[in-house]
This record gives C-alpha cells, sequence and structure tokens, in this order.
C-alpha cells in the first residue's frame, strides 16, 4: 500500500535565498508520500537572490490546503510579508497545515502572519530580534520546535531543520539513513558560522555590510506588525 499523500507547500518570493528552500527540500522530497508544490503569487517564475529561477510554480490562490508549509527567507523576505497576494495565503494555508515551518527569515513571514505569537523561534542571527514585533520570543537555537511549527536558524540551518522534520515524520532511523545516502556531515573550514564563534573582525565587517539594510527593514517589519492589527 503506497504512503497517504504528504502535500508540502513552499511559498516561493521574488528575492528569496535559494539554499533557504532548496537545502530543505532535497531532504523533504525525499518523504515517504511526499507531493512537493512550488508555489507563488503570481505563479510562473520567481528569480531568487543571485539569479537562480524558478519556474512552472503554482498561484498559491490555487492551492486549496497542505500539509506543511514551509517558508524560506531571504533579504527581500520583508517585502513579501508586506505582499497582500502572498501573506494571507501563507496564513490561510498555514492555519490548517499540520506542520508549520520556515527557514531563516522566512519565520519574519510567519511572524507577519500572525502565526508566532506567544510562540518560540528561530530567525538568521542577524535579524533575529525582529521577531519580538510579532509577538514571537526569539530563540537562538539553529532548530526550535514550539508545538507543530518548526523554525530554523540562518540559512545553513535549513538543512539541520529538515532532518529534524523528517525525524518528526518518519522516525529517527529513515532521517539517520537519508542523512547517510545525501552523505550529510558537515565539516567546515572555519569555525566563524555563528556571531558567538566568529573572530572579532570577522563580525564586525559582516555587521558593517547588513548595516544600510538595517533601518528599511525595521521600517518593514514595524509596518508588517501593524497590519497585523
Amino acid at each position: 500500500m503506497s504512503p497517504a499523500p504528504l502535500v508540502i507547500v513552499f511559498p516561493l518570493f521574488p528575492g528569496l535565498t535559494q539554499l533557504d528552500f532548496t537545502g530543505p527540500h532535497q531532504f523533504l522530497c525525499r518523504l515517504p508520500g511526499a507531493q512537493i508544490i512550488l508555489a507563488s503569487a503570481q505563479g510562473g517564475e520567481v528569480e531568487a537572490e543571485g539569479g537562480m529561477v524558478f519556474a512552472r510554480t503554482v498561484r498559491l490562490a490555487d492551492i486549496d490546503a497542505c500539509d506543511l508549509i514551509c517558508v524560506p527567507g531571504g533579504y527581500a523576505c520583508t517585502d513579501a510579508a508586506l505582499d497582500a497576494d502572498y501573506l494571507p495565503h501563507v496564513r490561510r494555508l498555514a492555519l490548517s497545515a499540520r506542520y508549520v515551518t520556515s527557514v531563516c527569515t522566512g519565520s519574519l513571514i510567519l511572524g507577519a502572519a500572525g502565526l508566532l505569537k506567544g510562540k518560540r523561534a528561530a530567525c538568521h542571527w542577524a535579524w533575529r530580534p525582529m521577531l519580538s514585533a510579532f509577538g514571537a520570543i526569539p530563540d537562538d537555537g539553529r532548530v526550535v520546535r514550539d508545538g507543530h511549527i518548526f523554525t530554523g536558524g540562518g540559512v545553513t540551518a535549513g538543512i539541520d531543520f529538515a532532518l529534524t522534520l523528517v525525524a518528526e515524520i518518519a522516525g529517527d532511523a529513515f532521517a539517520q539513513e537519508l542523512q547517510l545516502g545525501l552523505e550529510y556531515a558537515p565539516a567546515p573550514s572555519f569555525s566563524a558560522g555563528r556571531p558567538e564563534t566568529a573572530p572579532t573582525e570577522v563580525l564586525a565587517a559582516v555587521k558593517a555590510r547588513m548595516a544600510p539594510l538595517l533601518d528599511k527593514r525595521f521600517a518593514q517589519v514595524r509596518q508588517a506588525a501593524a497590519a497585523m492589527g
């Protein structure tokens, strides 16, 4: 007997960080019964940060329901959080999903949709404090679970997040088999992947590069939070 379908929706938006999506996708698409739907506000092509284009996405309005929704992040996440053709459908699908999930700044989108009030949530370290504007509780975990809500930290945390989700849905043994099959055995060249471990000068340089984005993103977060009522 074939496993029951597990409908998984990735709601994409222009300017997303592709690894926020493609990392978890590589693992989640191998779940028994997985039916992956790539969606967007308008359907058709969606261009990610760096120029990678995802084609033949389905209009979010045309999807009735899903079992799991996984929202990626990206520099344009707060634009998506203010998109009237995008955010209401994320909220609608999430309200009936068994699993509501995000990677990186995708949690800001979940927050703007009113889905994280009183919930612990992860986010990229640089933008994590912004979760408070939506009534969420920022958590510095790489993978954070609060009930049926699973959130991952920045970008590469999406793979750890996906393995956690796979284990929840299909069991630890299956998750470990998948990890081995995909040879996920991270061994980074540097211990600079977290602000707590990065050299002081490296952290300062990254913060300086991100600084020009802060004012715009904070303004958009405040606007999205106000729109929540």
